[in-house]
């Protein structure tokens, strides 16, 4: 039987290896197999007595030593000492990106620190883009692992699509964006990104070429600002970390 290629390139090492509670064969004691076992023996060529970062999904981090290697299974003593990093205060609302941006955009957003996210239609999104399986819950989830491991996170975010643009503004976001300050990025406007706020806040971010003038007046009726960039316009990979990153430098 032909080996399956691997699924992580071999020249990016993670950061974090994450374990799941069916992973624990008793506390303390967890055992690997599949990607994780293969990442360790070909990126990390850990052996027994090694240690390594790693953190519970949803929960704490900290090291796990192997303690036993065998054929197709590792196992690890583990001890989780210290929480993971504290989530953006930000509900991000996303026009869904082509598929080929989306998988980026997810592993991006993740990484950031993004949980809760909502991908959205908009006039400029391709009807086709709905159809792509990369919008399949486990899809999803994949792509958000590869943002935890790289950014030592274990809190997987909250992922919601909405195919309907006006019903989602005018019925579902005032109460998600409720008591948070409302920020529409758009490349046509006045009134620059603020930088570094100290509160809870709701961005939304539109497709290559940004909203259309009634999705942005939509956005206002809700109480949402419209801020720029500066002159440049960028894509959705770029200007998603220039946003965040004036929002909230240093987190």
């Amino acid at each position: 039987m032909r080996r399956a290629p691997p699924i992580v390139d071999e020249r990016i090492e993670l950061n974090l290896i994450i374990l799941e509670t069916d992973d624990f064969v008793e506390p303390g004691r967890a055992r690997l197999r599949g990607r994780r076992l293969q990442h360790i023996l070909e990126v990390q060529r850990a052996a027994p007595g090694d240690s390594l970062r790693v953190g519970l999904l949803d929960g704490r981090i900290g090291n796990g030593r192997v303690i036993a290697q065998s054929g197709d299974c590792m196992e690890l003593s583990v001890a989780l000492d210290r929480p993971a990093p504290a989530p953006l205060p930000l509900t991000l609302v996303l026009a869904l990106p082509r598929p080929k941006m989306l998988k980026r955009a997810i592993q991006h957003v993740t990484a950031l620190g993004v949980k809760r996210l909502y991908l959205i239609n908009a006039w400029r999104v391709e009807k086709s883009y709905w159809q792509t399986p990369w919008l399949e819950a486990d899809r999803l989830r994949e792509q958000c692992l590869l943002g935890l491991e790289q950014a030592v996170d274990t809190a997987m975010p909250q992922i919601e699509l909405r195919k309907r643009f006006k019903p989602f503004v005018e019925d579902e976001l005032p109460e998600i964006a409720a008591g948070s300050r409302k920020l529409v990025a758009h490349p046509v406007t006045e009134t620059s990104c603020p930088v570094d706020v100290d509160e809870s806040t709701t961005l939304a971010v539109g497709p290559e070429g940004g909203f259309i003038p009634y999705e942005v007046e939509k956005l206002r009726e809700q109480g949402f600002a419209v801020v720029h960039l500066g002159p440049r316009i960028l894509r959705v990979e770029t200007a998603i970390p220039v946003l965040l990153g004036r929002l909230f430098p240093g987190r």
